[in-house]
């Protein structure tokens, strides 16, 4: 079998294929009404909450968000080859899969950028074997301890000196130099001229879930700056999405007890190299929600690992405030800080696996960080000293999504602040109650939020709501026209809403293909970000309970959240041309579309206005 496998094929073979079969091979299932219920196998559990939707196609657990489709179970849970997944399920469904004589281009932008970056990752890593300079990087990783194995099992490559090497082998017309930028490979001077983005360094890949190379990170050889340089942000890449180590980590480890995040591509190699190979690392940035929920999706406990001194401090804060957002029952975080002057790399080569995991297995639990942080400047022997802990700690309990860990929680709290649990959580209790509703700035007329302010006001589910009605009824998307989705557009101008991008994707989607079922519908976005997401909002995580309507009345709550998101999107619009009215920056174009949309907020205010009684 060779070539690319069509898409409609896939399809269909997912629609022809018993997901519960598939997996019940593999996992002890009972049936509960129309579903399938067992213990998940993503992470360890004693109450089954891994749920098989057969009529859906698709797997969801409500204890570690593991989720997807019968193809992606094999890719994630049996590290099947794509190849090999897709012959094995061609198996069940009695069908043979279709055979090329030779791979044909992609011809998606997505899959062209993704063969671009492979090809660069081969190049890196033939460099480090056969250039003439490659004695300084190999020199390099035997000084860090780095053999050939760890080398090869994380793709590490060398990026030689100068400006052309990698652009004179790939961008060999001005299409493939257009890949190389947009990948960010290749960077551009003012003059026009192009240059490698990568030189001197030690390369290492950065993997998708499914292994593929989609970006770089580089440590330079010498005293050049900076020392680490990673990929810019690409259709393919996404800093605050992605993690160095993470597919190599799920390779290597079926079912690890613990997964460590720390702060460097050499830390995951080095602890790799020592025995400990379940790390992965963020890629220059503070640990983010996305990054989170991936590790989780590994193990039940997460150890973040950080230096002691005043950047690891900080560091650990920002993590921390972070974690509270992702804090599921069953889920761990603990956090572990270094002797001064060490990193993990060297850590693990003083000392050895075994008293590197006893330091993990001893690791301040998160509770114990939190309120020992939020304690620090208190005297908790006086009573104003308890009562500030109280006060500092209440609103970050209440984003803590799991009930049971909350509870705890509170409950430390209580003893910390010496009360009863009960009147504590009778204060917390009657403090929601009685705070005021934010205030927006006043407008002449009843303005929209500032767009800095939606996130905050806006029910963030709107949207999740609306592609969770598609997902279970496709017909929906004939309401939605063509041009109602480019006007949400303005909701998601800044980037800063996901779910509206997808809703508007999924729509035009189902506009080009009315007919796809969920399960199809969903496998066209296997192996991006919006994948999980769309199989969660399938699955009804993250939605409140009743938040769907059945039967006749999803009809009127899809078109009653889309007329909100049109709403939202113009008064968005408005405050938009307000502000560029007020500092004269309008064009009369632009002053006769705030003059009409205001005219017309002010019609649907007066059509929705009571009617007096005479």
């Amino acid at each position: 079998m060779s070539g690319r496998i069509p898409q409609d094929f896939i399809n269909d073979l997912l629609e022809r294929v018993d997901i519960s079969e598939v997996i019940g091979a593999r996992v002890e299932l009972k049936k509960a009404g129309s579903e399938y219920k067992g213990l998940c196998p993503f992470h360890t559990e004693k109450t089954p909450s891994f749920h098989v939707i057969p009529d859906k196609g698709f797997y969801h657990c409500f204890g570690c968000g593991a989720n997807g489709t019968a193809l992606s179970f094999l890719l994630e849970h049996e590290r099947m080859p794509f190849q090999d997944a897709i012959a094995y399920l061609a198996g069940l469904a009695g069908v043979e899969v279709p055979k090329e004589a030779a791979p044909t281009p992609r011809d998606d932008r997505r899959g062209r950028l993704l063969d671009m970056v492979d090809r660069a990752d081969r190049w890196f890593r033939q460099q480090l074997v056969q250039h003439a300079e490659r004695a300084t990087a190999v020199d390099y990783l035997r000084r860090r301890g780095v053999d050939g194995a760890v080398a090869k099992t994380f793709g590490i490559g060398f990026a030689p000196p100068g400006r052309r090497g990698l652009l004179e082998a790939l961008g060999t017309d001005d299409e493939q130099r257009r890949l190389l930028l947009e990948t960010g490979l290749i960077g551009q001077a003012d003059d026009g001229s192009y240059y490698d983005r990568f030189r001197n360094r030690i390369t290492f890949p950065i993997r998708d879930t499914r292994g593929r190379p989609i970006a770089f990170g580089g440590r330079i050889l010498g005293d050049g700056q900076p020392k680490y340089l990673n990929s810019p942000e690409s259709p393919l890449f996404h800093k605050g999405r992605e993690l160095y180590g993470f597919w190599e980590c799920r390779q290597a480890v079926r079912d690890p007890e613990r997964v460590l995040l720390v702060e460097g591509y050499m830390d995951v190699v080095g602890l790799a190299q020592g025995g400990v190979p379940e790390a992965c690392a963020s890629l220059g940035t503070a640990a983010t929600r996305d990054h989170l929920e991936k590790l989780f999706r590994l193990a039940p406990e997460v150890v973040f690992c950080f230096d002691g001194d005043a950047a690891g401090l900080r560091a650990a804060w920002k993590a921390a405030r972070t974690a509270l957002e992702v804090l599921e029952d069953g889920r761990e975080i603990r956090l572990l800080f270094l002797p001064a002057g060490e990193d993990p790399d060297s850590l693990i080569r003083k000392e050895g696996a075994d008293a590197f995991r006893t330091r993990l297995a001893q690791a301040t639990p998160f509770s114990e960080y939190l309120y020992g942080e939020l304690s620090r400047d208190l005297d908790l022997a006086a009573l104003d000293g308890r009562a500030r802990l109280a006060h500092l700690a209440r609103p970050m309990l209440e984003q803590i999504p799991g009930r049971l860990v909350k509870s705890l929680m509170l409950g430390r709290l209580a003893e910390l602040a010496r009360m009863p649990v009960e009147e504590l959580q009778r204060i917390f209790q009657g403090a929601r109650q009685v705070e005021p509703a934010m205030e927006l700035p006043r407008e002449p007329e009843p303005a929209p939020p500032r767009p800095e302010t939606v996130r905050r006001r806006v029910r963030v589910a709107r949207e999740d709501t609306a592609t969770a009605l598609l997902l279970r009824r496709p017909e929906l998307a004939a309401e939605a026209s063509a041009e109602a989705m480019e006007r949400l557009a303005a909701l998601d101008a800044p980037g800063s809403r996901p779910g509206v991008r997808l809703l508007r994707a999924l729509v035009a989607q189902l506009h080009a293909q009315p007919d796809l079922p969920a399960a199809v519908l969903i496998s066209a976005w296997l192996g991006t970000p919006e994948h999980e997401r769309l199989v969660r909002l399938a699955g009804g995580a993250g939605l409140p309970a009743g938040e769907l309507a059945q039967g006749e009345r999803a009809l009127q709550q899809f078109r009653e959240i889309l007329a909100m998101l049109l709403d939202e999107a113009a008064g968005m619009r408005r405050q938009i041309l307000l502000d560029r009215i007020r500092t004269g920056e309008a064009t009369p174009e632009e002053q006769a579309e705030y003059f009409a949309l205001k005219r017309a907020s002010a019609g649907v205010r007066e059509d929705s206005a009571p009617v007096a009684r005479g």
